[in-house]
């Protein structure tokens, strides 16, 4: 997470950048350098923005998200954090910042609206890559969890450094990283505070794909281009069933038949087609397209 020390110049209006292509991969570009890509409110809203856009726009088929200036993000801005205004009585929870207020005097569903680092609390529809360099720690690390793949740059970092300054996880860190690594290996990570490389990234499931440094983008662009070029109806519902097994099934059955029930759409809108073209001799000899 940045320091609370010194002062932001970057132009707020800069500070994301959206780029859509016509092959349907879209890049969301945080870029804070003077913060080392940390979150203060505005730019919250304006992640929080690009990322709705890209939900709604039905040519845009996967989003790449990346940090510019060789950092993912330092996590939520302490500068403005400190400078925060508290506006609640003793006893109450939530700060003056609108990205703070609490669940219980907000929207009676948490999910899918604006949290404090601006996406973290929604589900995509679409698949997410994150390209990450540098470091992505407190508030970056949960930002780089939305994502379903992490490709990670050689000498990144992640991190929970909230944990020496008593910021909480408060946008789906807890949530999201022991469904990918493991309650055991989320717990160390999150007590401790320690920073994790990308070889152990790798090895523990954080990082999907580790390149060499200044490469990630590249790298995340490519398997977005390659995603975008399935068939997407049954790509996405595959997906989806992964995140209602992960998160929202209440047992086996229940996962078991919210696959089915979903996966029998695909097969009568792109598998028996797919199916054909394999017998006429398409996609033979380890070729997907």
């Amino acid at each position: 997470m940045a320091s609370a020390q010194g002062s932001s110049k970057d132009d707020p209006d800069a500070a994301v950048h959206y780029q859509t292509s016509e092959d349907g991969v879209t890049i969301i570009t945080l870029d804070r350098s003077s913060r080392r890509n940390a979150v203060d409110p505005p730019t919250a809203a304006k992640l929080y923005a690009a990322f709705l856009r890209f939900e709604s726009d039905e040519t845009q088929k996967v989003c790449v998200f990346h940090g510019a200036n060789g950092t993912f993000c330092a996590g939520y801005d302490l500068l403005s954090l400190s400078q925060t205004q508290t506006a609640r009585k003793p006893g109450e929870s939530g700060t003056g910042s609108p990205n703070f207020v609490s669940v219980e005097s907000g929207p009676s569903t948490i999910s899918g609206t604006l949290g404090p680092m601006g996406p973290s609390r929604m589900m995509l529809k679409k698949p997410m890559i994150c390209a990450v360099s540098g470091h992505a720690v407190a508030g970056g690390l949960e930002l780089s969890l939305i994502g379903d793949m992490r490709v990670v740059e050689e000498d990144a970092i992640f991190g929970v450094y909230c944990r020496r300054w008593g910021v909480p996880l408060i946008d789906g860190g807890t949530v999201r990283l022991q469904a990918v690594v493991g309650l055991g290996r989320a717990l160390d990570m999150i007590l401790t505070g320690r920073g994790v490389g990308a070889a152990e990234a790798l090895a523990m499931g954080l990082a999907n794909r580790v390149v060499p440094k200044g490469r990630a983008l590249e790298e995340a662009v490519g398997i977005a281009r390659q995603l975008a070029a399935f068939p997407q109806l049954c790509m996405n519902i595959d997906r989806r069933s992964c995140y209602h097994a992960a998160y929202d099934a209440k047992s086996m059955e229940d996962a078991l038949a919210f696959e089915f029930r979903n996966g029998i759409k695909a097969v009568d809108a792109e598998g028996i087609r797919g199916a054909a073209n394999f017998r006429a001799g398409k996609g033979r000899h380890g070729s997907f397209l």
